[in-house]
């Protein structure tokens, strides 16, 4: 089976905003039950956010500072620790739970919606 979960509606997926941004910070954390960057990302127009990435076993912190990444940004922030994540990096799951960034494969303006 290809799938693993019900089939949403168009109205469903209407509802997640995702957008494409830029890291401008990532810092240790090491309060995190897992290792993970806190991360800072510039959405352009629509400001900045925060994040909690479990991203530590691919990339350095100096390999994702001026990185595009896409993330989902209308969750409600979420506490992780002492730190308060605001949206959701996405990324592609892989051998033995790393995860590796998705992005564009140009530079964007920061911000723009994913459709």
């Amino acid at each position: 089976m290809l799938y693993a979960l019900p089939p949403i509606s168009w109205e469903d997926f209407e509802k997640v905003e995702i957008r494409v941004g830029t890291i401008i910070a990532a810092d240790e954390f090491p309060e995190a039950r897992k290792p993970a960057y806190k991360i800072t990302i510039d959405f352009g127009p629509a400001g900045t956010k925060k994040s909690s990435a479990q991203v530590t076993s691919l990339y350095s912190r100096t390999e994702l500072l001026h990185r595009q990444v896409i993330a989902v940004t209308n969750f409600p922030p979420k506490q992780i620790a002492n730190f308060l994540s605001e949206c959701l990096i996405l990324g592609i799951i892989g051998h033995q739970g790393a995860v590796v960034l998705i992005q564009p494969d140009r530079k964007v303006p920061d911000g723009l919606r994913i459709a």
